[in-house]
């Protein structure tokens, strides 16, 4: 077994044990997505696929939305455990990089980096956002948090701040509006917007069906 073989296939080992108890949303399954995903569109687009490989599946290893805000678990635990496995700096510093620049609420301002294999990690993860697992993920969360999936007397709020997004207890269908179809327009590479726009529109179906049933328009 080759080299980077083996740090991928411990790596996968490492991601599944640390996101064993998460929540659906943010599970294996997720990071498994993301890296599949990725390497997808890795194959248009380029860059290196090791990288981009090993950034996917560790970049959710410790949310900073479960653990109290830390905005830097992850990385940590993601550098203590590419160290422990004596991978080459360049790649530890290069997957650091994206994983500590990726989340959305991050990239409300202009980006850290800029490199190919950033841009794809970031857009992987934005699109499983996206689409019907999209929604799944959202009421997953939503539920988690025990949070109303909606309430008509709590309006949207737009533009909001980092923080105030962080910090954010609305209903998961205002969270569509927050979040989720803002994606589309911020894809990095044209493979991703490409495949956004479908997913973005079968949300927007979905929340047409939702108020026709929620206002009981039969």
């Amino acid at each position: 077994m080759d080299y980077k073989q083996r740090i991928k296939e411990n790596t996968e080992d490492f991601v599944q044990k640390e996101l064993k108890l998460a929540e659906s949303g943010h599970d294996w399954w997720h990071a498994q997505r993301v890296r599949n995903t990725a390497l997808k569109i890795s194959e248009i687009e380029g860059g290196d696929r090791f990288i981009i490989e090993i950034a996917s599946l560790l970049h959710d290893i410790a949310d900073a939305k479960f653990n109290n805000g830390n905005e830097n678990i992850g990385s940590e635990k993601a550098f203590n455990f590419l160290e422990s496995n004596h991978l080459d700096t360049k790649y530890i510093h290069s997957t650091i990089d994206i994983i500590n620049n990726i989340s959305f609420r991050k990239n409300n301002f202009p980006e850290q980096i800029n490199t190919i294999e950033f841009k794809i990690v970031q857009d992987a993860d934005r699109l499983d956002a996206l689409g019907a697992i999209g929604i799944a993920r959202a009421f997953s969360y939503g539920g988690y948090k025990k949070r109303l999936f909606y309430d008509p007397n709590i309006s949207v709020s737009n533009n909001i701040s980092s923080e105030q997004y962080k910090n954010s207890e609305s209903p998961t269908i205002n969270h569509f509006y927050e979040k989720l179809l803002l994606l589309k327009d911020k894809m990095n590479t044209e493979t991703a917007k490409n495949i956004a726009i479908k997913r973005h529109n079968f949300m927007k179906e979905f929340l047409d069906q939702f108020y026709l049933e929620w206002n009981c328009n039969l």
